[in-house]
C-alpha cells in the first residue's frame, strides 16, 4: 500500500508506571513501515516518569497524544478508556501495551490482509511470548477463517490463536458499537469480545511473527497463571457463547470436562498450600457466575490425586505428605 491509500489506524497503550518499558514501546510504533497511524497514550495515574516520557514524544510527534485518567482504574477498565480514544476517522485499531511492542511490518502486513477481505474484523499473527514463539495450529495455507469456525474450534479444545491485545488488529466500527469493549467482570475479557465479534465477522491471521510480549510474574497474565483464572473464564465463555457455536450435546460434554478439570487444579492447589486470598478470590467469582464452590468435590478429588500418587510411588515425595493438611480458609464457614 502507498501512503496515500493507506487508512488511518488508532494505535493505543494503556499504562501504569511503565517508565522501564514505555519508551521500547513508543519506539516500536514510531519505526513502523505503515505511516498512517495516530497514537493514544492512556496515562493511568502513573506515579513513576510515565506521563514524562509520553509527554517528551508527544512534543516531538504530532502524531502522539496523552489522555490521562482523573482516577486511578482496573486493567481492563483502562483498556476501555483506550478504546474511546480512537480517531473519528479511524478504520482500525491496534493496542500495543506498554511492556510489549511490534515489530516493523506489524501495522502493514495486517492492515493489508483485512483491507483484501473486508469480511474480516479481526486480525493477528504469530507473537513472541517472552522466548517462546506462539500459535502453531493454522496451516500456512488458510489466512482467512470463518468466523464462527475459528471460535468453534477454540471452545472445542483447539489453542486459542487469538493472542492477547497486542497481537490483535480490530476493525474500528466492532469498537464504535460497543459503548463498553471489554466485560471488566471476565478476566478474560479480550477472549469474550472475540467470541463476540466473530459470530457475524470472519477472522484473519497473517502467517509471520508481528508483536512482541513480555509475561512476567507481576503482570496480569502472571495474575491468571498463579490464580487459574483461565478455568472460570472459560466456563463463563461457553456458558455465553455456546449457543453461537455448539450443539447441545457437545456443550453438555464440554462443561463436564471443564467442571472436571477445574476441581482437579482446585485440588492440586491445596497440596501448594494456597493463600487465603486465592480461596477467597475462587468464592467470589463463583458466585458471580451463580455458582457454589463445593468441598465434597475438592475433597474427593484431592482423595483421587493421593491415590494416584499412592499408586505410583515414584510421584511421590515427602512434600507432599507434609502439604495434606488444607488450609483452614478453604474449610471454614
Amino acid at each position: 500500500m502507498t501512503p496515500e491509500s493507506q487508512p488511518l489506524v488508532s494505535v493505543l497503550t494503556p499504562v501504569y508506571n511503565g517508565e522501564e518499558c514505555l519508551i521500547r514501546c513508543i519506539e516500536s510504533v514510531l519505526t513502523q513501515t505503515y505511516q498512517n497511524w495516530d497514537y493514544c497514550i492512556v496515562n493511568n495515574c502513573s506515579t513513576d516518569r510515565t506521563l514524562e516520557i509520553a509527554k517528551s514524544y508527544a512534543q516531538k510527534d504530532t502524531r502522539i497524544r496523552i489522555h490521562n485518567n482523573p482516577k486511578f482504574v482496573g486493567c481492563d477498565e483502562n483498556g476501555n478508556i483506550a478504546f474511546q480514544q480512537i480517531s473519528p476517522g479511524s478504520k482500525y485499531c491496534k493496542v500495543v501495551f506498554a511492556d510489549d511492542w511490534l515489530f516493523p511490518e506489524c501495522l502493514m502486513r495486517m492492515v493489508a490482509l483485512a483491507e483484501a477481505n473486508p469480511t474480516v474484523a479481526i486480525v493477528s499473527a504469530y507473537r513472541l511470548t517472552n522466548t517462546q514463539i506462539m500459535v502453531q495450529a493454522l496451516p500456512y495455507e488458510r489466512s482467512v477463517i470463518p468466523g464462527r469456525e475459528i471460535c468453534r474450534t477454540t471452545l472445542l479444545g483447539m489453542p486459542s490463536v487469538f493472542g492477547s491485545p497486542t497481537s490483535m488488529l480490530i476493525h474500528a466500527d466492532e469498537v464504535r458499537k460497543r459503548p463498553t469493549f471489554y466485560n471488566v467482570t471476565n478476566p478474560h475479557a479480550d477472549m469474550e469480545v472475540c467470541l463476540d465479534i466473530l459470530r457475524e465477522r470472519d477472522f484473519g491471521f497473517v502467517h509471520q511473527m508481528l508483536t512482541f510480549s513480555h509475561h512476567h510474574a507481576d503482570s496480569e497474565t502472571g495474575f491468571a497463571t498463579r490464580v487459574g483464572t483461565s478455568y472460570l473464564g472459560s466456563i463463563q465463555h461457553l456458558t455465553k457463547y455456546a449457543r453461537f457455536y455448539l450443539n447441545a450435546k457437545e456443550y453438555n460434554a464440554l462443561m463436564k470436562r471443564r467442571w472436571d478439570r477445574y476441581y482437579k487444579f482446585l485440588a492440586s492447589s491445596l497440596f501448594r498450600k494456597k493463600e487465603k486470598w486465592f480461596w477467597e478470590w475462587h468464592r467470589k467469582e463463583m458466585a458471580r457466575l451463580g455458582y457454589t464452590l463445593s468441598r465434597a468435590r475438592i475433597a474427593k478429588e484431592v482423595l483421587s490425586q493421593l491415590i494416584e500418587q499412592l499408586l505410583n510411588p515414584l510421584n511421590a515425595t515427602r512434600g507432599l505428605w507434609r502439604s495434606l493438611v488444607a488450609p483452614r480458609c478453604l474449610w471454614r464457614q
